[in-house]
């Protein structure tokens, strides 16, 4: 029988089946193939003795949070407690265009500003490159884009992800807390990953990170990943141009025209792995 994995805690898989929710372990064959089975992994299990067999080939995988074959990721940007950080932004947008998820962009708690016209100038921008970009105020619009997905809640901690997935479904009742204001973030609240269903598709819950890396990929995978940069790059004098050091670059150019001057200042920093 085939299933999902929707929640692993300690040694135990849940597992969504046409017959239900199951709660198995893994076989030790598994653990000899340095196979470990993780939230979103399509398996092969034995109902009878609740046991998982086989992990089907993956489609994709994010390490952190630890979850695969993930349809698009939901970015929850704070635009203040915590401020807005354009650079971790970008670099999930980078991270999450490379692992072929495709990415959608949330600005929450706009309520704490006095002016949002710097928010709504951002978002025409991702908007305007080819991104979906919501606020935290489109309840409605937000809940179409779940449907026969499987999506993942990504961002800083203390962003929102549990607040606003309690507000697209207060079913959830999902833990938040304050934010530490000594520290400038949210507390983790999230102890685990866990696919819930909602509005016809399935997401995910995840603890904030603490740290991501660019390390994975090379400084041509971050270059071809900031997607606004393909519009222009074959107007450079060079082939493979970095649109760092060369001279006659397009994308330098383009720089407060067509080309927001933060996504290319944290352009540099990450093809210079800073962070």
């Amino acid at each position: 029988m085939s299933g999902l994995i929707i929640k692993i805690i300690s040694n135990t898989f849940t597992v969504l089946t046409d017959k239900g929710i199951i709660d198995c372990k893994a076989r030790g064959k598994l653990r000899n193939l340095k196979i470990t089975p993780i939230v979103g992994d399509n398996v092969i299990i034995d109902y009878n003795k609740k046991y998982i067999i086989d992990v089907l080939k993956r489609k994709n995988f994010l390490e952190r949070p630890t979850i695969a074959n993930i349809d698009q990721a939901l970015i929850i940007v704070s635009v203040k407690e915590p401020n807005l950080d354009l650079y971790l932004l970008d670099k999930l947008l980078c991270i999450i265009e490379f692992n072929n998820i495709k990415p959608i962009i949330c600005f929450t708690k706009l309520d704490l500003l006095d002016d949002v016209s710097k928010i709504m100038q951002l978002k025409e921008y991702y908007s305007n490159i080819g991104y979906q970009v919501f606020t935290s105020l489109e309840k409605e619009e937000l809940k179409k884009v779940f449907k026969n997905k499987i999506s993942v809640f990504t961002g800083q901690s203390g962003a929102g992800k549990s607040t606003l997935l309690n507000a697209l479904n207060d079913n959830f009742n999902l833990k938040t807390d304050e934010i530490s204001l000594a520290l400038g973030r949210g507390k983790h609240t999230t102890r685990h990953v866990e696919l819930l269903p909602l509005f016809n598709g399935m997401c995910a819950d995840t603890p904030g990170f603490s740290s991501l890396s660019l390390k994975e990929m090379s400084n041509s995978d971050i270059r071809d990943n900031m997607i606004e940069f393909n519009e222009y790059k074959e107007f450079c004098e060079y082939k493979d141009c970095m649109h760092d050091l060369e001279s006659n670059c397009e994308i330098k150019r383009q720089i407060n025209n067509k080309i927001l001057k933060s996504r290319y200042n944290n352009y540099l920093k990450f093809i210079k792995k800073e962070g």
